[in-house]
């Protein structure tokens, strides 16, 4: 089958670059799809529009690269559509509560076209063709309770509620949505579905009790859950529970916690770090008590003492300095909104932390409120006037462009080593 891959090429902030360069399971979001797609297609080209593909009669595939899938929902689409035997267009049911609840905001590939929403994936099985019709895949959503909090925090029960697919599907326009592929709509599908597979498969419950009691651990930290690569260095006080993987080459020092995480290789997490429910890139340095939760860090990152990032996303060689806090929730009661298309939308999240671009560099002590965003390559340094960052901080802003004869430097001209 021929793929063929529809270029967008918006950047998105604070990264600057277009979503298919970003990370997404600790792979960019190309890679991702290419590995994802290799069983089904054996031919690949890029056009920037679909009127520039040949009117042959060729089977063919066709996604906009900034929309991210994984395997369990690719291989029903192409199942039942190939078993159709007609051309399909990828949608979504209007009660689909992962789609209403998180995948719709901030975004405008998933869009509603008549009794559905539909997004920029297809299926022809002989060439292309003007007809489609669409082909609804229910994204199965998990009702999850995070945690208990007091009520004016939640719902009327005190829970922080979302629901998240089995099979995720987003359109990544928004740093945000880098968070929910990884985070929602990525770890967790991966739990939800290993939590179906125990719920159904008495056989493989009573595997991991077995090897539970063979490695004498709790089940969830067992090999059988934990997947750790080649060549790591784990303390023996360390606790990691699963699902998570752990990459290759690998240190973990003594008292870490690491629960329902992906840590990419030649990683380092020392002394007393909390990991949950996180992503980690290659490469990246966690010295001690540093705490991630639900928070994405792209490769080559460092996370410094004391800091605590939650439901944040950090781009590549950035470095977060110690006893830094990302706020994730207002104090007053007002829903959190972010930046898109150039003016402030709804998030749909009653929490949601920061944004950090490539190449930052954040001095220590800072707050930073939820929502906001730091540009790739600006350096904050700490000051009585710049310690609460209530406000997006743009390249211009960013403290190391001086003033030069009482004039400040133009960005393009400033030197960048």
């Amino acid at each position: 089958m021929r793929k063929v891959i529809l270029r967008d090429r918006r950047k998105i902030p604070p990264f600057n670059e277009p979503a298919r360069d970003l990370s997404v399971l600790n792979k960019p979001l190309w890679l991702f799809h290419r590995d994802l797609l290799a069983r089904y297609t054996t031919e690949e080209r890029e056009v920037d529009s679909i009127n520039e593909i040949e009117k042959d009669r060729e089977e063919t595939l066709v996604y906009r690269d900034n929309l991210y899938f994984d395997d369990v929902f690719i291989e029903e689409f192409i199942t039942r559509a190939k078993a159709s035997g007609k051309a399909c267009q990828v949608a979504f049911s209007l009660d689909d509560r992962a789609i209403t609840g998180q995948a719709i905001y901030l975004q405008r590939g998933i869009r509603r076209q008549g009794n559905y929403f539909v997004a920029d994936l297809w299926y022809y099985p002989y060439g292309i063709e003007p007809v489609v019709r669409p082909l609804v895949i229910d994204t199965a959503p998990r009702r999850i309770g995070f945690y208990h909090v007091p009520t004016h925090m939640s719902d009327a029960y005190g829970d922080l509620v979302y629901h998240l697919p089995t099979k995720p599907f987003l359109s990544i326009e928004h740093w945000m949505h880098i968070l929910h592929a990884n985070i929602d709509f990525g770890i967790f599908a991966i739990g939800a579905r290993y939590e179906n597979r125990l719920n159904k498969d008495v056989g493989l419950a009573l595997k991991l009790l077995w090897r539970g009691m063979w490695e004498r651990k709790q089940v969830l930290t067992t090999s059988g859950i934990v997947e750790i690569g080649r060549d790591c260095d784990i303390d023996p006080t360390a606790v990691i529970q699963g699902p998570s993987f752990i990459g290759n080459n690998v240190k973990i020092g003594p008292g870490v916690i690491v629960r329902n995480c992906i840590v990419g290789d030649n990683v380092t997490i020392d002394h007393g770090c909390q990991l949950m429910l996180s992503v980690v890139g290659n490469g990246t340095f966690l010295p001690f008590r540093a705490a991630l939760y639900r928070t994405v860090l792209m490769p080559e990152c460092m996370v410094a003492q004391n800091t605590c990032l939650q439901m944040c996303v950090v781009g590549r060689e950035s470095f977060i300095g110690a006893g830094n806090t990302f706020t994730d929730f207002y104090l007053v009661d007002r829903p959190i909104r972010a930046l898109f298309g150039g003016r402030l939308e709804e998030t749909g999240m009653t929490a949601i932390g920061g944004a950090v671009g490539h190449n930052v560099r954040i001095g220590s002590g800072m707050i930073v409120m939820p929502a906001r965003m730091i540009e790739s390559d600006v350096i904050l340094i700490p000051s009585p006037e710049r310690r609460i960052i209530a406000a997006n901080i743009y390249y211009e802003d960013s403290d190391h462009l001086k003033v030069k004869n009482g004039e400040q430097l133009h960005p393009r001209k400033f030197p960048r080593d």
